[in-house]
């Protein structure tokens, strides 16, 4: 059997520093430290921290007085850094620096007073987040029928912004109903979409004219991975996502020739060897990678853990 490795897959760069940044707090200030929210989405991760001295809360009143605390990579809401402010808990912020710029965003439209619609996934962190960073009101939308059940004026000035681990394509969809709603309407190029999430969509469609099924290596609540299954499956190409290789199902690769492995941003490339190994006990298999775009970003680590 043939396996193509899809590339880029994998962590990205603002998973790296939100990790990096929980490594470097538990070696620099001593377990435990406090990560409000699980720092990414995924299991692994969540549980190889967990074995280092980090305590996963999902809100600020279960951590104790004084003690050293993070914010995950999906960032949060204005309430939850004045609570840490209030309770001088020292804060460390692992917010994916492009779901800031997506913060700041809503936040310069809301100041020229636009009203501000959010493209998102109701009840994900960072949407959540994002509503909370934001000073006025609102709107989110999920969906095209979304945007036309809007009860705004069609010539109010209004703008958008949008969460950073949406499906391209579903993104261009509804703001292409946004702008036919509305005469006055700003936002952000769909270019400005996290490079991260862009590249592995991209990857998938490349690597789905090489095979019969695509495994997406990926926690099930996580929206980008969720996002990956579904492009294969919209190509036509029978996709499932995997947390690692416990969960293949040797029934999918039935009459496969060639199988796509690909993984969400924030699954570590263990896991994807971990599927591989899976493959290998049902038979012989090769590995080789399909060209793709080589990521070489780098997000700067707090300065309170980069000095001496």
């Amino acid at each position: 059997m043939e396996v193509f490795l899809a590339q880029p897959r994998g962590f990205c760069a603002g998973v790296v520093r939100a990790i990096e940044i929980v490594e470097r707090a538990l070696q620099k200030y001593g377990p435990p430290v406090y990560v409000r929210h699980e720092i990414v989405h995924n299991k692994y991760v969540v549980e190889s921290l967990k074995k280092k001295g980090a305590i996963f809360v999902e809100d600020l009143s279960e951590v104790p007085a004084k003690a050293v605390t993070v914010f995950s990579a999906h960032g949060v809401a204005r309430s939850v850094e004045q609570e840490a402010a209030e309770r001088d808990l020292p804060v460390l912020n692992a917010t994916c620096p492009l779901v800031t710029k997506v913060h700041n965003q809503g936040k310069r439209y809301i100041a020229k007073g636009r009203a501000l619609i959010l493209i998102g996934h109701a009840g994900h962190p960072e949407v959540e987040g994002t509503m909370g960073q934001v000073p006025g009101p609102v709107l989110l939308v999920q969906s095209v029928q979304d945007v036309a059940e809007l009860r705004l004026p069609t010539d109010a000035p209004v703008a958008y912004i949008t969460q950073t681990t949406l499906s391209v394509d579903d993104t261009r969809d509804i703001i292409a109903a946004l702008q036919a709603k509305f005469t006055d309407i700003q936002g952000p190029d769909i270019r400005d979409i996290c490079y991260a999430t862009q590249n592995r969509q991209s990857a998938v469609r490349d690597l789905s004219k090489l095979v019969d099924v695509i495994l997406v290596v990926g926690a099930a609540i996580g929206s980008n991975s969720n996002r990956l299954r579904e492009i294969g499956t919209e190509v036509g190409v029978a996709s499932y996502l995997i947390a690692d290789g416990s969960e293949l199902n040797p029934d999918w690769l039935k009459d496969a020739k060639a199988v796509g492995i690909t993984a969400g941003a924030s699954a570590p490339e263990v896991l994807v060897d971990d599927v591989i190994e899976a493959l290998r006990r049902i038979g012989p298999v090769s590995v080789s990678v399909v060209p793709g775009r080589e990521e070489n970003i780098e997000f700067r680590l707090p300065a309170e853990l980069t000095a001496g």
